[in-house]
């Protein structure tokens, strides 16, 4: 009987969006096929301390614990995780054993800073350890908002019209920035830190005193922060998976049912307050369709994606498309977009996790064809 592969699903991280990602983790874990893999949880908290199988099991849902539970029989109070060739010294020990668990591959279920911007793809490269989703490069443009829209515009995609300054602008001269805002993009607008996700840390202005606000809270998740024009329009999202050839599934959409609903921030998108419902497929033309796939498909390649990603599109009343942004390692969790909008195009959650692990064992293959030496 062929031996199972041994997955090292990390999440956590330190992030603002440390909590999504134990959302993640637990419905990546609950869901994967456990007659074709072990599942390796490996924890880093919100300090930074890494955590082997059994105490990060303690920081997962309930649910998830008890599948844990049941699948690792006698082996539940090891807390040993290697990450890296057993053969060498290891990259990573987590205790101070002398046991060495290999790990066949490694889901790195972690969104935002030191997680989807190349951090840890950059550890896990430099280990020569697959892992499922883009790599190092793909990871930081797709991480940092104004790396990413330049990438559009070079690919000739629409985007809207936005400004970026450093915190140091504002904290040195909040006077200047606030008429440059307001010159360049004008009021309403949103401000957003450029390198986080789950809109957190994103507010609405409508004036000076409250961009005042809305960058002084953006300034709390990062050094750089984007303004961006207010779009009147829908909220359209398209799922992607592959390499070379990667593939879209139906888009989706954010529907907001309550006028209270400021916007889509991180508490409508996951609490279960009622007045966002996320609606696949999208209630749109096969036209349109096709229109927001081929576009998810050219913002992927722009930045040289690879396992999975998440399109946010913004629609028009009068029908014109806009790309907001990719999502590089977008939300796993039961009400998030991604395994809902392939659930619609025919691939179930499981299959969604089965294809991301072998599009990273055929990416870890491919990488070491290239020569290290001359």
């Amino acid at each position: 009987m062929k031996n199972k592969l041994r997955v090292g699903v990390i999440f956590g991280g330190r992030s603002g969006e440390h909590e999504v990602s134990v959302r993640s983790a637990g419905a990546v874990i609950e869901a994967i096929d456990k007659s074709k893999y072990e599942v390796v949880p490996i924890a880093i908290t919100k300090q930074g301390n890494w955590l082997g199988p059994a105490s990060a099991a303690e920081l997962l849902p309930a649910t998830t614990q008890r599948v844990l539970s049941k699948l690792s029989a006698g082996n539940s109070k090891q807390d040993v995780a290697i990450i890296g060739d057993p053969s060498r010294s290891g990259l990573i020990r987590l205790d101070g054993e002398a046991r060495r668990e290999r790990l066949d591959v490694v889901f790195p279920v972690l969104h935002g800073t030191f997680g989807e911007d190349g951090t840890i793809q950059g550890l896990l490269e430099m280990a020569a350890i697959p892992f499922v989703g883009c790599g190092t490069l793909a990871s930081a443009c797709g991480m940092d908002k104004v790396t990413m829209k330049a990438l559009f515009k070079e690919a000739g995609l629409p985007i809207c019209r936005h400004s970026w300054l450093l915190r140091s602008d504002w904290e040195s001269n909040q006077a200047k920035v606030a008429r440059s805002v307001a010159r360049e993009i004008g009021f309403p607008c949103f401000v957003k830190p450029a390198n986080l996700g789950s809109s957190v840390g994103v507010s609405k202005a409508t004036d000076k005193a409250s961009l005042a606000q809305a960058i002084d809270l953006a300034a709390r998740y990062d050094r750089k922060i984007m303004v961006e024009e207010l779009v009147a329009g829908r909220e359209i999202e398209c799922a992607v998976m592959g390499k070379d050839e990667p593939r879209a599934s139906l888009p989706g959409e954010y529907v907001i049912h309550e006028e209270s609903a400021r916007f889509l921030d991180y508490t409508e998108k996951y609490s279960s307050t009622g007045n966002v419902e996320f609606i696949v497929p999208a209630k749109i033309s096969q036209a349109k369709v096709k229109q927001i796939q081929q576009m998810a498909v050219t913002a992927y390649k722009a930045i040289d994606a690879s396992g999975l990603s998440r399109v946010d599109f913004f629609l028009k009343p009068g029908g014109e498309l806009l790309v907001n942004e990719i999502n590089t390692l977008p939300g796993l969790t039961d009400v998030s977009g991604f395994p809902k909008m392939w659930s619609a195009t025919g691939v179930p959650f499981p299959r969604v996790i089965d294809q991301l692990i072998r599009f990273a064992l055929e990416r870890h293959r491919e990488r070491a064809r290239n020569e290290t030496s001359i």
